[in-house]
């Protein structure tokens, strides 16, 4: 294996994931990788109490190396087409990494709503990979406006990297109310002598723009 970072983002599509995660890989770890998509892709369902690709998943550190599990335990989760009940079960019962890699999965594997209790159960903690993982493109395209706006208050608390929560400059656009949330927390920070994270004012200038452009949330209510 390589030195070099992993292979890329998550919401890479699969197959460019997948082919710059095996020109990371030894051929070593590579063999295993395949051997453990084709055991996914044959058995996607569960087979006794555990099913085989979910073991995969938590041999992928010491298979791929941790700079690389991730990717692979999401190749495996879409090679199992692992749904909403799958993946939460493997939640549920994963370690943190497992966890990751379910959150980063939810965007190839549930076109809907469904899996939106992951992400809420995730933004409740205080792991900030957790987080990092919670704020991506599955979170931009369903969490509604006040979960979304609290979401990014999060990450700005917690010191995640706003660069972290996809599709920002798009959901934070002429949002008005999360401007006026943004003020608040810069205020307490203030008060408190705290330093206001710069990432707060890069999220402050998305938000300014005529309210004219604002018509029309498609993302829920308002709060």
């Amino acid at each position: 294996m390589t030195d070099r970072p992993p292979p890329t983002r998550p919401d890479t599509p699969i197959d460019e994931l997948r082919a710059r995660l095996v020109a990371d890989l030894t051929d070593a770890a590579r063999t295993w990788l395949d051997q453990a998509l084709n055991e996914a892709a044959a058995h996607p369902g569960t087979h006794g109490p555990i099913s085989v690709w979910e073991l995969r998943l938590a041999e992928a550190g010491r298979r791929c190396g941790p700079a690389h599990a991730e990717a692979a335990r999401v190749l495996i989760l879409h090679a199992a087409r692992a749904d909403a009940d799958a993946l939460t079960r493997v939640y549920r019962q994963g370690t943190a990494d497992e966890r990751r890699a379910v959150l980063h999965a939810l965007l190839h594997l549930v076109p809907g709503p469904d899996a939106l209790p992951l992400v809420e159960d995730a933004l409740r903690t205080n792991d900030t990979r957790l987080l990092a993982a919670a704020v991506g493109s599955y979170a931009a395209r369903h969490l509604d406006t006040r979960a979304w706006r609290h979401a990014v208050l999060k990450c700005l608390f917690t010191g995640v990297s706003v660069d972290e929560v996809a599709d920002l400059p798009r959901r934070a656009h002429g949002d008005t109310e999360l401007a006026r949330m943004l003020g608040d927390f810069a205020a307490e920070r203030t008060a408190a002598g705290r330093a206001v994270p710069d990432g707060l004012f890069r999220v402050l200038a998305l938000t300014e723009s005529a309210t004219s452009d604002t018509t029309g949330d498609p993302h829920g209510k308002e709060s």
